[in-house]
């Protein structure tokens, strides 16, 4: 029996590695399709149990989801618009690159008709008749075989350009319109967002009609925070079976981190709340609507959706029981599961959750236990 050759065991080593390097990936992604699974059905959870305490809570959950798709749409369709608006730019500058070129051929063809024609038609017989010498006569035949090619050749070329200019030109109109269908379907959906923007105004006043009325700011606030209890400790139950690794412990970086979004401090860690019966588990810094939330650090998304009293919140996982958190954003930008490495974009401030103004809220919880951001957080965004 003949020895396999080197290069072919190689080849089926490849082959081998490339099978089970898919079939690792295709395990990997239905084990994270078993873990969003898990949490979809956690959500569910606290949503009916949120319903039950609160009715008008419920239908802000509503009001601030379908009003984070609309801007989520919007987001993509001024995406568009300005990558269309940077392609027709680059059109308008191939064809003023075109018609320069189709200028410049055009007037050395205009030269060498202007020469032909004042030779006369008779060019050719001249030179026949007035040489006396064959190999002169021959050298003269020649150059004028190459001139008559090089005219050829020339009006290829200013065929070619005034097609290209042609071409360029279908293609600007096709993206004008384009553009303009873009515009009208934006200015569609900013219609439905102002719509859905005073139908959630309605609600939270009526909300706030109501926890007047009652006088039971407390009790829902503490109910709220034994939701994200509740949402933390089964988050981490959920994901202890897929530890987090980076390059440096989150430990590690105690007072080392940025902060996600630049803003004013409105409430500080462990300042108290309605008159002094509960604190902030975290910080909440006032900053533009719109304006993207950023990771602190390396890790994956635990959490990405709406929970009562924080709204759109985003929690991603660091390891070790470290956990970052993210709350009344207007957008969420991640999945569950997605990975996220420092300074990554996951979500845009907003006020969803009933907030009075746009705001990010934001926590650091080992566990259980919420950590004061600030021993944790010394750099300003961008510096």
């Amino acid at each position: 029996m003949k020895p396999i050759p080197a290069l072919l065991l190689l080849a089926l080593a490849a082959i081998a590695f490339a099978d089970d390097d898919a079939e690792l990936t295709q395990i990997k992604e239905q084990e994270l399709e078993q873990v969003r699974e898990r949490i979809s059905d956690l959500k569910k959870s606290l949503d009916r149990a949120a319903k039950q305490r609160d009715k008008l809570a419920a239908e802000l959950q509503t009001a601030d989801v379908a009003i984070a798709e609309k801007r989520l749409k919007l987001r993509e369709l001024e995406r568009q618009m300005s990558d269309s608006e940077k392609r027709r730019a680059d059109l308008d500058a191939r064809i003023a690159e075109a018609e320069n070129a189709l200028q410049r051929e055009s007037a050395e063809l205009a030269v060498q008709l202007r020469a032909a024609y004042m030779s006369g038609e008779t060019e050719r017989l001249k030179l026949l008749l007035n040489q006396q010498d064959p190999a002169t006569l021959g050298r003269l035949l020649v150059y004028y075989a190459y001139l008559n090619e090089y005219r050829s050749g020339n009006i290829e070329t200013i065929t070619g350009r005034v097609n290209e200019l042609a071409a360029l030109r279908g293609e600007v109109a096709a993206e004008v319109a384009r553009l303009n269908e873009i515009a009208v379907a934006r200015e569609a959906e900013l219609v439905r967002l102002d719509a859905a923007q005073s139908e959630r105004k309605a609600l939270l006043a009526r909300l706030n009609q109501r926890i007047e009325a009652e006088g039971r700011e407390v009790d829902r606030l503490a109910a709220q925070e034994q939701d994200l209890a509740r949402l933390i400790a089964e988050l981490t139950s959920i994901l202890s079976d897929y530890p987090i690794s980076s390059e440096a412990p989150f430990s590690s970086l105690k007072g080392k981190l940025t902060w996600p979004v630049a803003g004013d401090l409105l409430h500080d860690f462990g300042q108290p709340r309605v008159g002094g019966k509960l604190k902030w588990n975290g910080v909440v810094l006032a900053a533009p609507r719109g304006r993207e939330v950023r990771a602190v650090y390396h890790g994956r998304v635990a959490f990405a959706d709406w929970l009562s009293g924080l709204g759109l919140l985003v929690i991603v996982d660091h390891g070790d029981g470290f956990m970052s958190l993210y709350g009344y954003n207007e957008t969420i930008l991640k999945d569950a599961g997605d990975w996220v490495a420092p300074g990554d974009a996951i979500a845009t401030v907003g006020d969803s959750g009933g907030q009075p103004s746009s705001a990010l809220y934001f926590e650091i919880r080992k566990g259980k236990q919420p950590l004061n951001p600030r021993d944790w957080v010394s750099r300003r965004p961008g510096g």
